[in-house]
């Protein structure tokens, strides 16, 4: 049985082993259980980013998944939005990429982050900001053949859904959660239709939580939760009004304003976030908890978006407005039993850094192969446990920051800030314009503060720096420990170390095209990428013959290494080895060179065997579900 995966259109150079077509196992749907009583594989509950992706990628794999939502349609609102360039490279081995950057505010948009006194008001600076800077745009560039992107959920989540249910997926719309029972064979889920109350089960072989910050699933496993909830507020609101000409000319989605005087929250500033350029957007402020719930009323908020915009005749249509809770917490256990939680059920954190939907969609990259290789018999069961080992740490790192980001406006309001004055914008400008001796100091820390902001607007490291430590993960037995010579949350540090995302670097393909190495890995399987004196290896993985293995000699008719960029990154002889997992990251190296056909493939079992947990080899059709 060969396990379907996706072919980039940019690359021609290896043929998968088994690509999706309509013939493919996981664009048939079969109605009803199957001989073993299982009405899915695997059954996923809710339809946010963690749910989607998930869903998605198991289905591209082949396997049966059928998705819940208590909703009769995806996201109703802009929440996340910026989508980072490890969430592309995902969806680009999902082959949905070119798809949802069609929704996209594109790149060179994003840009001239703003802090000014009003949107038609005095600046105060500019950051360039999500890898647009002349001094950084060469990292992000270097560092991954996909771009950032601005997608908002309702703009992202049917470019998923619609592939996911192409690809065999079933969607359950107004179906509500209602509890589960788990044994060791599988799981019951109790749910009852939203339209007509009818309550019925369905077993499934394993069941994913993705149901949101409020997560049932993880309330019914009793997993513990770490951190506060709601420890402070945040006023959205949605509205309509044309802001291209005060845009146009320094392209943003996002704008601070420093109003002091006004109550604006942990934060101190005012936000303008654009959802479409330029005429769709969110105004946001903080508001003190300890007062109640915020004004809502429609006048004054339009007022309020009027003093941000600096222009009280500005015609404003408000769409929606709500407050919106900061949360730090952790669930500090993802899984128990044959029930996996992900996305915002498992890590709860403001918007700040935008790293949100896209912890969430590379959990779900992270935990469908797994999955699917333990229902295609492929694994053993210690390989899902190393869902929680690895995507946990993350997890945990990103709600710090997000966090953090938000303490980081700090010094750059102190810059600003002056205390007693009648007109306290324009004293905060005369500080900043002072030519005296203290002006200088203000302006010196105003750069410090605005260079702490690089840290949430700027950070390819935390966004591709993952380095996992798990059984999944087979570490150089004689490696030193990895050094970090420049900001490991600023600059993406690429390396072939297992545990480390592949390195990207352009190789070219039979007819010539650009092709990355992101392409010739990953689509479900493990690939084995040598090079030319790597015969041993290519040997090696032809003997064992399995269905989700493959070799690719780089340098090869089809991936061709002229820029010798590979060379230059693959930290292992011509003759060594890098096995990449099936999401992109290195599961284990042969530094040296290995000349020995036997011994190569004694040494790539001895791997694949502590990778998935197994003893002895799975066979082509695997050992069965488990």
């Amino acid at each position: 049985m060969s396990m379907p995966a996706t072919t980039p259109s940019t690359y021609t150079g290896r043929l998968p082993q088994g690509a999706l077509t309509s013939e493919a196992p996981g664009a048939r749907v079969v109605a009803g259980p199957d001989a073993d009583g299982f009405d899915t594989d695997v059954l996923v509950i809710g339809t946010g980013p963690f749910g989607i992706a998930t869903a998605l990628a198991l289905a591209t794999y082949g396997i049966r998944v059928r998705t819940v939502t208590r909703w009769n349609w995806v996201a109703n609102g802009p929440r996340a939005h910026i989508t980072n360039q490890r969430t592309l490279e995902v969806l680009r081995d999902l082959d949905v990429e070119q798809e949802a950057l069609k929704h996209a505010t594109p790149w060179e948009l994003m840009g001239d982050t703003l802090f000014a006194t009003s949107l038609t008001g005095d600046e105060i600076a500019r950051l360039r900001t999500w890898g647009t800077g002349d001094d950084r745009h060469g990292d992000y560039v270097l560092g991954s053949p996909c771009p950032l992107a601005d997608i908002p959920q309702p703009y992202m989540e049917p470019v998923l859904v619609a592939a996911a249910a192409e690809r065999g997926c079933i969607f359950d719309f107004n179906t509500e959660y209602r509890g589960l029972d788990q044994d060791d064979d599988g799981v019951t889920v109790h749910l009852a239709n939203a339209l007509d109350g009818r309550t019925y089960d369905l077993r499934a072989r394993y069941l994913v939580g993705a149901d949101g910050a409020r997560s049932q699933v993880v309330a019914d496993l009793d997993l513990p939760i770490e951190g506060t909830i709601a420890r402070a507020g945040t006023l959205y609101t949605r509205f309509r009004a044309d802001l291209s000409r005060h845009v146009e000319h320094r392209p943003s989605i996002l704008h601070w304003f420093m109003r002091p005087g006004a109550s604006f929250g942990e934060i101190g500033m005012g936000l303008l976030r654009a959802i479409r350029p330029w005429d769709d957007w969110i105004a946001g402020w903080g508001y003190d908890m300890a007062d109640g719930d915020p004004d809502t009323d429609p006048e004054r908020v339009t007022a309020k978006i009027r003093e941000l915009i600096g222009d009280p005749d500005q015609d404003i249509e408000i769409v929606s407005c709500a407050p919106w809770y900061v949360n730090q917490a952790n669930v500090t256990q993802w899984s128990k039993g044959r029930v996996f939680c992900g996305g915002d059920a498992v890590h709860r954190h403001p918007p700040s850094s935008g790293l949100g939907s896209n912890t969430s969609i590379q959990d779900g990259h992270n935990l469908a192969w797994k999955l699917a290789y333990a229902v295609r018999g492929w694994a053993g069961p210690d390989l899902l446990d190393t869902y929680d080992d690895e995507r946990r740490p993350v997890g945990e790192q990103i709600v710090a920051r997000a966090n953090q980001s938000r303490v980081d406006y700090a010094p750059l309001n102190d810059c600003f800030r002056t205390e007693g004055e009648a007109d306290p914008i324009a004293a905060g400008l005369a500080k900043l314009r002072d030519p005296s001796p203290a002006g200088v100091e203000v302006r010196a820390a105003l750069t410090e503060a605005l260079e702490l902001k690089n840290h949430e607007f700027n950070a390819q490291g935390v966004e591709l720096n993952q380095r996992y430590t798990s059984t999944a993960v087979v570490p150089d037995p004689n490696a030193a420990p990895e050094e970090w010579p420049c900001d490991p949350e600023l600059y993406l540090q690429a390396t072939t170390r297992p545990g480390a995302k592949v390195p990207h670097t352009w190789l070219v393909d039979a007819r010539g095209r650009r092709t990355s190495t992101l392409d010739v890995t990953g689509h479900g399987q493990f690939t084995l990428l040598t090079g030319f004196a790597g015969q041993a290896w290519v040997a090696a993985v032809r003997k064992l013959d399995l269905p989700f293995l493959d070799a690719v000699v780089v340098g090869a008719k089809g991936t061709e290494d002229p820029y010798r960029g590979w060379d230059r990154l693959r930290e292992v002889h011509d003759a060594g080895a890098v096995l990449v997992r099936p999401d992109g990251f290195v599961a284990w190296r042969h530094l040296d060179a290995q000349w020995d056909d036997d011994d190569a493939q004694r040494a790539l079992e001895d791997a694949l065997h502590r990778v998935l947990g197994i003893t002895e080899p799975p066979t082509a059709s695997g050992a069965g579900p488990s």
